[in-house]
């Protein structure tokens, strides 16, 4: 009995086989083969996309006064579209049907077009290929024009990856337009984040819950503010780095800004005492010491160092190394630093170093000098494995910027800043980890007007998985900004 149901139901997925491909078959009836796959923007062609992602809506920029699309998915399901302009909104239930399984597959898109004389067009099927392994529902990020001086709008929002919901977590215009800077979240913990904002109403807004705390971090005993966060896992602490920075402009279009670190060192601030400590120097030499980076297990802390020089004009002989320091934190104390890449012997210099969740792997951006990349063309992400040590750079690099990036929660996703798409202007692209730290074909963030990205000219900066929706909003930040921001302590070494 049991074999003859196995019999019927390789007969079904037969048939069903057979029922697809001549439905694939049928729009191409009378159609020319273009030979090549037609060209779509977003490049969504090829892409690693997760199974809860929102539908990779996109525009087909081929002639023609009309386009008919085919969806085959290798669970079987298939659904047909038709669009006269060539933009394409692939609805939600649908897409949902498309990426249905818990095990990895294959979309399939065929498009045929006409043009006004009736001649019909077939093109190459693309693929997209869906992992099983599903993204962070919430992405972070700040919204903000590219140009160094335009910050009378900045605002840091959150937006859903399964959708194209979106919301506005912060908004300048509500804090006297002062400038944000960085937003951190503690493990990717929608309830537990941080904001810096600058100016009249400056301070580091604390998130706990619904409950937003605005305090002023720099101790009477600290040369310069905290400015760049690391939460350590256990949620109670944070890593800060100290510094002085300033920005240089320069004649130069290839370079024409660059932020410098005139000094810089590590303060580690305890959120429950509201009391500051400094990181004790191991070395004789003067280091500058930032971006601070905790292990997942919290027993290291990364960071980025190069030797302070009393002369800062010369700015491209700066380059950082990245070391780390064992933590041991029912003593409060660190060990001696240990190099993980050195950078300064290949000429290079290392930024945001940001470790999956996991353990497993590190990933950092290497450019020519500094430690602020996303100024830098050159600049390109490379992947150590922390099991092995080695260091690579990745597949995923384009010719322009690639800056910030995070893990998402389950360690199989990736988001960074690039500038791929025009060089000047930040898009999110999401990009998948195999099981052997191998990645798929990145992929931008869906929006649900394709051709919204070649309009905005608004940078998407320091994109931030979250595990669920935030629940503060901009009223809460203007309202913690009319109060007086609680002085931190100095607890000493």
């Amino acid at each position: 009995m049991e074999k003859l149901k196995n019999i019927c139901r390789n007969l079904a997925a037969l048939m069903l086989a057979v029922i697809l491909a001549c439905g694939c078959n049928q729009p191409r009836k009378d159609a020319t083969d273009a030979g090549r796959k037609p060209l779509i923007e977003p490049d969504y062609s090829g892409v690693t996309v997760p199974r809860n992602i929102a539908p990779l809506n996109f525009k087909i920029m081929e002639e023609g006064t009309g386009f008919r699309l085919t969806f085959n998915s290798e669970n079987g399901s298939r659904i047909s579209l038709k669009s006269d302009d060539g933009t394409v909104h692939i609805p939600e239930r649908s897409w949902r049907k498309l990426l249905a399984g818990e095990n990895a597959g294959r979309i399939s898109i065929d498009i045929v077009s006409e043009n006004t004389k009736g001649i019909r067009t077939g093109y190459s099927p693309f693929d997209i290929y869906v992992a099983g392994d599903s993204i962070d529902p919430w992405l972070s990020y700040r919204l903000l024009y590219p140009g160094y001086e335009a910050y009378s709008q900045i605002s840091i929002k959150q937006r859903s990856t399964e959708s194209f919901r979106e919301r506005s977590l912060v908004e300048n215009q509500l804090l006297s337009t002062n400038c944000i800077n960085c937003h951190s979240l503690c493990c990717n913990d929608p309830d537990k984040y941080l904001i810096h904002v600058r100016g009249s109403v400056g301070g580091t807004y604390f998130v706990d819950g619904n409950k937003v705390t605005r305090r002023d971090l720099k101790a009477p005993e600290m040369k310069y503010g905290a400015v760049y966060p690391a939460w350590h896992p256990g949620g109670k602490l944070l890593a800060f780095s100290s510094n002085s920075i300033v920005q240089s402009f320069h004649a130069s279009q290839e370079y024409n800004i660059e932020v410098i670190d005139l000094a810089s060192s590590l303060v580690i601030y305890d959120t429950e005492k509201n009391l500051m400590s400094p990181v004790p120097e191991d070395d004789s030499i003067k280091y500058m010491e930032t971006f601070p980076e905790w292990s997942p297990d919290g027993n290291y802390l990364y960071y980025c160092r190069a030797r302070q020089t009393a002369d800062t004009s010369d700015f491209r002989n700066i380059k950082y190394d990245l070391v780390r320091r064992a933590f041991d934190e029912s003593s409060f104390s660190f060990g001696d630093a240990e190099m993980v890449f050195d950078a300064f012997s290949a000429g290079k210099s290392v930024s945001f170093p940001r470790i999956s969740p996991d353990g497993r792997y590190l990933v950092f951006t290497l450019h020519n000098y500094g430690n602020f990349s996303i100024w830098h063309k050159e600049a390109d992400l490379y992947l150590t494995d922390l099991e092995t040590g080695k260091t690579d750079r990745m597949n995923i690099n384009s010719d322009y910027a690639e800056s910030y990036h995070s893990w998402s929660s389950n360690s199989k996703w990736m988001v960074f800043s690039s500038k791929r798409d025009d060089g000047l202007t930040a898009r999110p692209y999401f990009v998948h980890f195999n099981t052997d730290g191998s990645t798929g074909k990145p992929f931008v963030l869906p929006q649900k007007d394709p051709g919204l990205y070649t309009r905005m000219i608004k940078t998407f900066n320091r994109p931030e998985f979250v595990k669920g929706k935030i629940r503060t909003g901009p009223r809460d930040f203007e309202r913690a900004s009319g109060k007086e921001p609680e002085k931190t302590g100095w607890a000493g070494v």
